[in-house]
């Protein structure tokens, strides 16, 4: 179960990205490098092989969960307040958007 604070935060960041979505296109400006470089040093894969097994790849889209770019921005935070991963802003959107062209494929 999440704090209420936690929930609070997600929620501003979802309606933040989705703001700068309807704009720019969503993930426009990410370094996807830093972005792949980020996911190697977090230990996503290890961490998602250890919650669902496998490969690690049926976290990715978990029953439609995730199905816009700012839900997609958002879980990538929530991990990162977590796992305490310390990712600044521009960390988490540089992530969500590898995982954005690898996985999910938004339109």
């Amino acid at each position: 179960m999440q704090s209420p604070a936690l929930s609070a935060l997600l929620v501003c960041t979802v309606l933040w990205a989705g703001s700068a979505h309807a704009q720019t296109g969503f993930f426009k400006d990410a370094d996807l490098g830093l972005g792949e470089k980020l996911i190697a040093q977090s230990k996503c894969v290890a961490c998602h092989v250890s919650k669902v097994g496998g490969d690690g790849s049926a976290m990715y889209k978990p029953l439609g969960r995730i199905s816009s770019p700012p839900a997609l921005r958002g879980m990538v935070e929530q991990c990162n307040t977590e796992l305490n991963l310390g990712l600044f802003p521009e960390e988490v959107h540089s992530v969500a958007a590898v995982l954005a062209r690898d996985h999910y494929k938004f339109k």
